[in-house]
């Protein structure tokens, strides 16, 4: 009961992250820490905030060996609406295209001639990472065309926003076309975790098909309290493993406790000894780190000035306030200092009154600044707000008024015309009245003759 307490809490929280992303600014701090890592890349987010705190080439392209098999739940859930009712024919022709591959299985080629509920091939697929449930799933969701479902988990990923990944299959063998990142695998896992089952099924360490006396067990020792031996950590929960020669040892986790919860993206871990999970010392460690090292603090208050802004047209006032628009919260490391905290404000000169409070004038950006050479890392974007209203002067008003006309381009231009024409009147009028008073010389020069 506890389990699944704890389960439904953190697909709450992930649900809340999804729908909320699109309303706060994500950030992608990169803090500092001990933890050596072994695998080529690797991504840690906090699912309460979405907040990135750690990064090693995120966006980078790697080979996601089975976790894949996140991407393949995704369509499915997405095509089935009734995984304890809906049966799949076992196929043997389905089968046949893992020959020779060395491909993980869940032992779907004893049901051959049967049917599986979708619900047991998701956890054949999930808990042992079976190929044979992966292509068995595509086929029957892809109507019988395993291409077109791969062209369906291209689609999602596009849909998704992913930007580095391209599928060539639902199980994730090795295919030089068909890779990802842990930035867009992790993009991918967030939004799986919202889909129905996914959480419950992949922090499963032991599951019995219907029917079969024996177990399915995860590959995911970090999960599993009674053989995960040296790997097994308590505050883990899920998802997924992959390995294949060129990927190395692949691993998407989370990692809960005290009311905070990280998801962790780990690929390209070589493989020196096949017994040994890089990826999953990996993650246990980051987890731990972030766990007791990082928690949310405020680092911005909407009742703290950041700033003043000149202000015109305002009777004995020169200048208002400004705030942030709402309080900032963000993952940060616990011994943080307000020196740590930068901000970076991008306001105009100055505005014109009136000024109603709350009216938003500029933007900031809050960042962490570590001790030593650390670079900043941004946290936040902000709006800066009026934190008073303040009215605007008639009289004021009325001069700028007069004094925009005054000084506008096209008042000069008016003017610089006028005094032009005026120029040209004086010069014309005085050849007019020149040659008038020659005409009246002649005249009289000739009635003396």
């Amino acid at each position: 009961m506890k389990k699944k307490l704890s389960l439904f809490l953190s697909i709450l929280i992930v649900v809340c992250a999804v729908f909320t992303s699109s309303l706060v600014p994500v950030s992608a701090a990169n803090y500092k820490n001990k933890v050596k890592l072994k695998s080529k890349s690797a991504l840690l987010i906090n699912m309460d905030t979405g907040q990135t705190v750690y990064n090693v080439n995120a966006d980078t392209k790697r080979y996601p060996a089975s976790t894949t098999k996140i991407m393949t739940y995704i369509v499915v859930a997405e095509h089935v609406s009734d995984f304890r009712r809906t049966k799949v024919e076992i196929k043997q022709s389905v089968l046949d295209v893992l020959n020779g591959t060395g491909s993980s299985v869940a032992h779907v080629s004893a049901h051959v001639g049967k049917t599986m509920t979708v619900l047991d091939l998701l956890y054949s697929m999930m808990v042992p990472s079976g190929n044979d449930a992966a292509v068995v799933l595509a086929d029957y969701v892809g109507g019988g065309d395993t291409k077109k479902f791969v062209e369906m988990m291209n689609d999602k990923a596009k849909e998704l926003g992913c930007k580095n990944t391209h599928f060539e299959n639902p199980d994730g063998l090795h295919n030089k076309n068909h890779y990802t990142t842990a930035r867009d695998l992790a993009i991918i896992t967030q939004y799986a975790l919202t889909l129905p089952e996914f959480s419950e099924i992949t922090n499963t360490s032991t599951y019995y098909v219907e029917g079969e006396n024996y177990p399915l067990v995860t590959t995911n020792s970090m999960i599993d309290p009674n053989r995960g031996g040296k790997y097994y950590y308590q505050y883990a929960q899920g998802i997924k493993t992959g390995t294949t020669d060129e990927a190395g040892h692949c691993l998407v986790s989370i990692g809960s406790a005290d009311g905070y919860s990280y998801l962790g993206v780990f690929l390209m871990n070589p493989i020196k000894d096949p017994d040994e999970y890089g990826t999953m010392i990996d993650a246990s460690n980051l987890f731990r780190w972030a766990l007791t090292e990082l928690e949310l603090n405020q680092v911005a208050s909407s009742n703290t000035p950041i700033c003043e802004q000149k202000i015109n047209l305002a009777w004995g006032k020169n200048s208002v306030q400004l705030v942030p628009e709402k309080n900032i919260n963000s993952i940060v490391p616990k011994n943080f200092k307000e020196k740590n905290i930068i901000i970076e404000k991008k306001v105009p000169e100055s505005v014109d009154a009136p000024v109603e409070e709350g009216d938003i004038i500029g933007k900031a950006t809050v960042y962490y600044k570590g001790e030593g050479a650390d670079g900043k890392q941004k946290l936040a974007t902000v709006n800066l707000v009026s934190s008073e209203s303040v009215e605007r002067s008639g009289i004021l008003y009325v001069l700028s008024v007069i004094q925009s006309i005054v000084f506008s381009k096209w008042f000069i231009v008016v003017i610089v015309a006028i005094v032009l024409l005026l120029i040209i009147y004086i010069i014309v009028s005085s050849i007019i009245r020149s040659r008038s008073r020659k005409r009246r010389r002649n005249v009289r020069r000739y009635r003396n003759f």
